[in-house]
Formats: structure tokens, C-alpha cells, sequence
């Protein structure tokens, strides 16, 4: 079983979090995709905030989180704005 740290911007807390709430695995992570991820772990943590957003899309895409495309990271901006 790969560890969720071997993908980019994922780190312990992260991966911590991750397993809380199921993602076990980075092909979980990858099935689930960020936006979902994200949302299951701001269920458990209201602290999550737009880099760990960023993060778990890098993590997904396979690239560290400030090498994302710039229209990537508006679409998740306007995301995580809708949320407040």
C-alpha cells in the first residue's frame, strides 16, 4: 500500500487528517479528488484552510501546490470563497 506522504505537499498532519476521514491511500486521494477530500476533512476541521485546499489539488495532479496552473487556482479560490 502506498503512504499518502509520497504524493507532493502532503506531510503527516495531512495525511492524518486524510485517514480520518477514509482516504487511506493516494489512489483514494486521487479517486475522491481535492474539492471532495477537502470537504471531508473541513467536516472535521473548520481550520482547513485554501493551502490545504491548494495542497490536495497538487497532491492530485501530482505537482507541488505553487505549480499549479493560474486558472487552477482561481477556480479554487472562487471555491473556497463560496464557502464563507
Amino acid at each position: 500500500m502506498d503512504k499518502l506522504t509520497t504524493l507532493p505537499n502532503i506531510g503527516k498532519v495531512v495525511a492524518d487528517k486524510l485517514i480520518q476521514v477514509g482516504i487511506d491511500t493516494p489512489q483514494a486521494l486521487r479517486s475522491a479528488g481535492a474539492i471532495n477530500a477537502f470537504m471531508r476533512i473541513r467536516a472535521i476541521d473548520s481550520t482547513a484552510c485554501i493551502n490545504m485546499l491548494m495542497a490536495l489539488q497538487g497532491a492530485v495532479d501530482g505537482i507541488r501546490w505553487h505549480s499549479l496552473p493560474p486558472e487552477k487556482k482561481q477556480e479554487l479560490k472562487h471555491f473556497f470563497a463560496s464557502l464563507k
